[in-house]
């Protein structure tokens, strides 16, 4: 809260009274209008602010006009405060639409026969009492400079007074050395030369130009400089197209030899990991040092278009960077994020990371969030990409603040960099910089701007660049003498002139990290490593360990009846029955690998309990609700289980585990959808990041995706994970698809992600109603030997009385096996294919081949004939004849009535028997 918003709220007559009780008796009012009216009657006797005046045609007393005078400048400097950015210079090619910020003296009952009269409430911003012309001289320059300053919806009291001091007192003295004026004129040399270089060498090319923001760098370079010098060991940043070529050139310190290359066409790419991207999507890595020697890692995250896909991304690496390698120290690390002003706007991703900033399974520290707001999106002005006023007003979501500064003025832009840097080190949330610039070029440099906006280019194709600006200014104050920036300009030249000569650039030093040499030690997978799976059994005695956790609560926990039960059904399980089910092997694989000194972090909605209360990882007391986690070996030693219900959000939660998984090979990552048609929100990460991670950004991911599948009546949204869209996108071994039946066999199947010596995602069709089925269940013995089984072979069955084989995958297997047992078929076959992709075609072409020629071979699934798996089994595997027994093609994937749904179901069954 405002400390001073009791004046400013507060109604005259309401103050009047209090005043009368204050002369009274001082004791009765509250202790902050005894210091606002002792303040009062000191300016009043000594202020010399005059005697009785009329006002509304009453007679009141010196003191009474005096007083509410007094609350009037306050209300004015708590409008300038809450308002004053509406007015702010920050546009640096357009005149600022009047966003009615009512800022006038009129607005507060003031005049201009006021302006010199000396008021206590100037106090608040100057230190002490001074009259209305000089309150409002310092107000219009503190908030209606090149910076506007949005900071008022804080509701932290210290965050608040520390942002207060900031603006009001640093920023009024805010003075740069002559050497961080020459670096500010030396990066802006090298951002300004750089994209004309580009441009007059490579004309037409595409390289989505920085040209009108290159004021980006200084502000890059500062933020990295200052929090460098504030304990930051490495920054990760994330960025769409727009400036990234000039970035990985002036602040990540990409060779000049390789950026040419790729524009002269002569570069052979390495297609050994496959097929690529283009250039202004790759990521890179470096190591930099500062102007004051500090050391930092940068690593630049690699991006598709669609433009904010990668901010969760960038959140999930940086969190795991922390957790691995800082010991969750987020002050070491450092996430920004560069935005585009309609993308910012209209993109919701970034209201989902925003939402999960502080939340504690995605908390990183805070981040920086930078955009460059060229005032056009592609073609469309901003008039149409918002109806927010500012493309930033989703940091109100978190108090954020945001600072709105003119890109044209690198100082400035500089203060801003330096504000948000200490804001973040200091208080670890997130800070937003909006820095108004326009863009020299249409989309791309062979677009025609004008098309769209003729008016607004006509003013850019005649305004200065920023460097040109900044060098005007420097010289006119006196700070460089104009032959110096004549000659950084024409070195700079010369310099890019030699690199397309192919004189060699040294490349900056990258250092790898213990967890990216960890993925230096893993190598690429080959088609043999599918054929069959390593050995991931574990011996009895981590069984036990694990099972002796899963089982023992705290003496003073109380738990609720139910979970009394489920800890006896465990108990049960692991030591007398010996034998699990689908939750209990689930955890003990978790428990093993934690076991082992690794990494388990798993998220998603309502995953602690599970969406179909099957895992119950954490336990809640029934008393005090205090959590209890079965599974936290900390300790001894060792890893915390890392579980966290996510916030309502699948798009935003799944690109922070992908980047998490990215971060660190020796980490089992698993995002768990409520159910597993979910993932269609996350669609834009599915494609763009988890499918082609490997051949398209050259990164090897272990991530796990637990899609809950399966038909049991409960319409079309909760039935289908939408298989055939995982099976389309699955090509090149590049991620497991699995449906898998035996609680034993989902173990080894996790525990199988970290024993490769590579990495592949993992997408899971997990079961819903086969989590209790009682045949669900595997003996102990399967889970301390053996591996993971692609495909599961009838062993009942006679080979030589078989006439129809059923080859099937997930809980269907179940309930065709229950059907052929109660109609005591001995002529019947069938196989559970576990493992869609990559396809065991080995193991299938040698169980079938056991079988009579002239048996008939299906293929059944619950799925419509158009979805599901039957188009790529019948895609992938061509050497029998196969029929399909399926629900009849749909466009939706399942009926929403329970009597439809039986009968369809059981005429599958049926027919597969018949």
């Amino acid at each position: 809260m405002d400390k001073y918003s009791y004046i400013a709220n507060a109604h005259g007559a309401y103050i009047d009274e209090l005043y009368r009780a204050y002369k009274e008796n001082p004791d009765s009012v509250d202790t902050s209008w005894q210091k606002f009216f002792e303040g009062f009657e000191f300016s009043n006797q000594y202020g010399g602010n005059g005697n009785g005046t009329a006002v509304n045609g009453t007679t009141k007393t010196g003191t009474d006009v005096n007083i509410q005078k007094e609350i009037a400048v306050r209300n004015l400097i708590h409008g300038y405060r809450m308002r004053g950015h509406l007015k702010s210079d920050t546009n640096p090619v357009r005149q600022r639409r009047d966003r009615k910020p009512m800022l006038d003296l009129k607005d507060f009952g003031l005049t201009d026969a006021d302006l010199d009269t000396t008021f206590e409430a100037a106090r608040e911003v100057l230190g002490a009492p001074a009259t209305l012309r000089k309150l409002v001289e310092s107000l219009k320059k503190i908030y209606e400079g090149k910076i506007g300053f949005e900071f008022m919806y804080i509701r932290e009291p210290e965050v608040l007074e520390y942002f207060k001091g900031k603006v009001e007192k640093e920023a009024l003295a805010f003075t740069l050395s002559l050497d961080e004026k020459k670096r500010i004129l030396t990066k802006l040399n090298e951002a300004v030369v750089f994209e004309n270089f580009l441009h007059t060498k490579y004309i037409g090319q595409k390289r989505f130009s920085l040209e009108g923001g290159e004021t980006t760098i200084p502000a890059l370079d500062a933020i990295i400089s200052e929090t460098a010098e504030q304990g930051v060991n490495e920054v990760i940043i994330g960025m769409a197209h727009r400036g990234r070529l000039n970035i990985l050139a002036n602040i990540m310190g990409k060779t000049y030899e390789n950026i040419f290359n790729e524009f002269e066409g002569a570069y052979t790419p390495d297609l050994t990991m496959g097929d690529g991207d283009v250039k202004y999507h790759m990521g890179y890595a470096s190591q930099i040092e500062t102007p004051k020697g500090k050391k930092v890692q940068l690593k630049l995250a690699p991006n598709p278009s669609h433009l904010e896909a990668v901010n969760p991304v960038v959140e999930g690496y940086s969190r795991a960077k922390a957790d691995v390698l800082y010991q969750s120290d987020y002050d070491k690390v450092l996430p920004i994020l560069i935005h585009g002003d309609a993308a910012v706007a209209g993109q919701g991703i970034v209201y989902e990371v925003t939402q999960m900033s502080a939340l504690p399974g995605y908390y990183t520290g805070g981040t920086i969030h930078f955009v460059i707001n060229n005032q056009v999106g592609f073609t469309t002005d901003f008039e149409d990409a918002r109806s927010s006023i500012y493309c930033t007003d989703v940091a109100k979501i978190v108090d954020a603040p945001v600072l709105h500064v003119n890109g044209d003025d690198p100082e400035a832009v500089v203060f801003c960099a330096k504000l948000a840097a200490d804001y973040r080190q200091r208080f670890n949330r997130d800070i937003f910089i909006d820095m108004v610039c326009y863009r020299r070029h249409g989309h791309n440099e062979s677009d025609e701007p004008k098309f769209t906006q003729p008016t607004l280019y006509n003013v850019i194709s005649k305004h200065p660049n920023p460097r040109e600006i900044y060098n005007k200014q420097l010289i006119t104050r006196g700070d460089v003498d104009a032959k110096l920036a004549e000659k950084m300009d024409e070195e700079f030249r010369n310099m890019l002139q030699d690199r397309l000569n192919m004189v060699k650039q040294k490349p900056l030093p990258y250092y790898y990290q213990k967890n990216e040499e960890a993925w230096n030690a893993l190598r690429r997978s080959a088609q043999e490593d599918f054929d069959k799976s390593p050995e991931t059994g574990i011996s009895l005695d981590v069984i036990e360990k694990v099972g002796q956790k899963l089982v023992n609560i705290p003496a003073d926990f109380r738990p609720l009846k139910q979970i009394e039960k489920l800890l006896k059904e465990r108990k049960e399980m692991f030591f007398e029955k010996k034998q699990l089910n689908w939750a209990a092997a689930e955890l003990l694989a978790y428990g093993s690998i934690l076991a082992e000194g690794k990494i388990v972090r798993l998220s998603g909605q309502d995953v602690q309990r599970g969406t179909f209360s099957h895992r119950h990882a954490v336990l809640h007391d029934a008393e005090t609700n205090q959590a209890y986690n079965n599974l936290d070996f900390t300790a001894e030693g060792k890893n915390k289980f890392m579980i966290y219900n996510s916030l309502l959000s699948e798009y935003g939660v799944l690109g922070f585990e992908f980047g998490y998984a990215m971060a660190n090979p020796n980490a089992l990552v698993l995002w768990e959808a409520q159910f597993g048609d979910f993932a269609n929100g996350a669609q834009v990460m599915i494609d763009q990041f988890i499918a082609p991670s490997e051949t398209k950004w050259q990164r090897m991911n272990g991530l796990v995706m637990l899609l809950p599948h399966g038909y049991e009546g409960q319409g079309p949204e909760h039935s289908n994970a939408r298989p055939e869209r995982f099976l389309q996108l699955a090509a090149e071994n590049n991620i497991v698809v699995a449906n898998v039946t035996q609680p034993a066999n989902f173990f080894h199947l996790l525990r199988r992600q970290l024993a490769w010596e590579f990495r592949k995602p993992l997408i899971v069709m997990s079961p819903k109603s086969m989590l209790r089925h009682p045949l669900a269940v595997s003996p102990l013995e399967e889970f301390t030997t053996g591996s993971f089984k692609e495909v599961i072979a009838d062993t009942q069955a006679d080979p030589k009385k078989v006439k129809k084989v059923l080859l099937c995958s997930g809980k269907l297997y179940y309930e065709l096996y229950e059907a052929r047992q109660e109609q005591k078929r001995d002529d019947i076959a069938i196989i559970a294919l576990e493992q869609l992709h990559p396809f065991p075609a080995k193991q299938v072409h040698n169980l079938l081949m056991q079988y009579d020629k002239k048996a008939k071979i299906c293929w059944v699934q619950e799925e419509p004939e158009n979805m599901g798996y039957w188009s790529y089994v019948m895609r992938t595997y061509k050497y029998v004849a196969m029929e399909v027994i399926a629900r009849k093609a749909s466009a939706s994937p399942a009926t929403g009535y329970a009597k439809v749904h039986a009968q369809e179901q059981a005429d599958i069954i049926k027919r597969a028997l018949s």
